[in-house]
């Protein structure tokens, strides 16, 4: 079974910055596509961003591009959220998951399904607000 455990989470005022942290397994980092959604309150979950297993490259939802950053930490066996420019509307639970597909950018692209990650973590509750 794959472990993971957000941690990072807190309040943030506008345009601030918070850095999440997922910990996890170096097996399950070299395994799977690691993904960042969140979560806020009456909306669906929503794809953040990701890191692909098979390349190891990056993708974002539009909604976070050039503000966000993830990448993983091989020292810790984490896979890190550098969030900056914070807006109010970043507001959510945030949640790492696992998923097995995103080998191809053409043939099996970056999954930002939540059907398409078969783990995940607790969450961790991110605000911004002045």
């Amino acid at each position: 079974q794959v472990q993971l455990e957000e941690s990072g989470g807190g309040l943030a005022r506008p345009g601030g910055s918070l850095t999440l942290s997922c910990a996890t397994s170096r097996r399950s980092l070299d395994m799977y596509t690691m993904g960042w959604f969140r979560q806020a309150p009456g909306k669906e979950r929503e794809f953040v961003a990701a890191r692909n297993w098979y390349d190891g490259s990056t993708f974002y939802s539009p909604s976070v591009r050039w503000r966000f950053t993830v990448s993983r930490d091989n020292t810790r066996n984490t896979l890190e959220l550098q969030m900056d420019k914070l807006k109010p509307e970043d507001t959510a639970v945030y949640y790492c998951a696992a998923s097995p597909k995103g080998d191809s950018d053409s043939i099996n692209p970056t999954p930002v399904r939540v059907d398409e990650y078969d783990f995940w973590g607790q969450g961790t509750q991110v605000t911004v607000s002045s």
